[in-house]
């Protein structure tokens, strides 16, 4: 059915105020053992204060051996509640919705003691950190994790729950061919590589009951030599949905650099380039935007299901477009919303056109060492960077 931005949306039972969601976006804001913060809750409210329709916090992780990064927020203990209470408490003075992302890093976790987890004795592809084969028991509790996680988020006031099976996670990785090398039930098919996104899935709707809006990230091709293919991912969505989701957010699977999930530079062509200072830029072709869009479609096509577009959408021409087509119900957005946490209120208000980042991932280069912002603005943002790097303190 053809839709615009500002229409109602829906997930599950949940009634949206409008289609635009903000993606899940890592803010490294939390304490160090993973506690919400007085700045992560302000980050919430004021996308929330601004209108989002539906709120993915950044990755949630739900077993201490499942952290990314350092200042990662946690929904692994009890203990995180009232600070997570204090986020769904700020989202809703405004009218808001948030839904909990609960996610386990796997084997690419960057946290110097973590005991890595991966379902074969495969270097990860994007950081190539060696692990071991998880065992049946390993696996089982990565299973409760996402589970008590899940429990956790409703006790907490979030309105739904987020799982993340892209990007090169734990679920991802029990996805692909390529870091899967299992011969056992957990893998050697593609059935049984569907198994441990498919038990999560079952294990977290057990946890959260029949009414709690369930969706989950799914990474679809995988960027490896060997990785995971567009027709085995558009079954395995079938089969998630089937196990107890309300919809499905399209994306990649293994990665072997950030770029592969938040392409750079999307629509910016020389005069964009030369406003932002990207004079390295200004002879180079602009990405296109919706790079995952090809791949939302064939799920679109197969599985009957809420779909959220997510990848480099920078024009409210493609974003209306999208929702207008039926390609997706709901269209979300992570970077613009950093540079711009006020953009949904000024589309709102009639504004049209190109958003103003730029997609130079300047603030996902700083993931684990600041707090989420753009470092483009204001201008002495781009200083602090450039000192920063300087000095060689992006290298940890």
């Amino acid at each position: 059915m053809s839709a615009s931005l500002f229409d109602p949306g829906r997930v599950g039972g949940l009634a949206l105020r409008n289609r635009i969601v903000r993606a899940g976006t890592s803010e490294t804001m939390a304490g160090e053992g993973g506690e919400v913060t007085d700045q992560y809750v302000a980050l919430y409210e004021t996308l929330a204060r601004h209108e989002v329709g539906l709120i993915f916090t950044g990755h949630l992780f739900c077993a201490a051996q499942g952290r990314y990064a350092r200042r990662q927020t946690g929904i692994h203990e009890d203990a995180l509640l009232p600070g997570l209470r204090r986020v769904t408490d700020a989202v809703h003075r405004h009218g808001g919705r948030v839904f909990a992302q609960v996610a386990h890093a796997g084997s690419q976790s960057r946290v110097d003691e973590a005991d890595l987890l991966a379902p074969s004795a495969v270097p990860n592809a994007l950081t190539g950190r060696p692990v071991a084969a998880a065992t049946e028991a390993e696996i089982a509790d990565a299973v409760e994790a996402f589970a008590a996680g899940a429990r956790r988020a409703v006790a907490a006031g979030f309105d739904g729950v987020h799982v993340h099976a892209a990007n090169g996670y734990l679920i991802s990785e029990f996805s692909s061919p390529a870091a899967n090398r299992r011969t056992d039930r957990w893998g050697g098919s593609q059935t049984a590589r569907d198994r441990f996104a498919v038990e999560v899935v079952r294990a977290v709707r057990g946890a959260v009951g029949p009414d709690v809006p369930l969706t989950l990230k799914l990474g679809m091709v995988d960027a490896v030599p060997g990785g995971l293919g567009l027709e085995e991912s558009v079954r395995r969505a079938g089969r998630l949905v089937e196990a107890g989701l309300d919809g499905l957010e399209i994306s990649c699977g293994v990665m072997r650099r950030a770029t592969d999930s938040a392409r750079k530079y999307v629509v910016v062509d020389r005069r964009r380039a030369l406003a932002d200072l990207l004079v390295h830029r200004v002879f180079s072709e602009p990405e296109e935007e919706a790079y995952f869009l090809p791949w939302t479609r064939a799920v679109r096509r197969a599985v009957d299901t809420t779909l959220i577009a997510v990848g480099g959408m920078r024009t409210t021409a493609t974003m209306n477009g999208v929702l207008a087509a039926g390609d997706a119900d709901l269209v979300a957005l992570a970077r613009p919303l950093i540079r711009e946490p006020d953009l949904v209120t000024q589309l709102a208000r009639g504004r049209t056109g190109r958003v103003a980042c730029t997609s130079c991932n300047l603030c996902l280069m700083h993931e684990g060492h600041h707090a989420l912002r753009c470092w483009r603005v204001p201008r002495r943002n781009l200083v602090k960077h450039a000192a920063y790097r300087l000095r060689g303190g992006l290298r940890g």
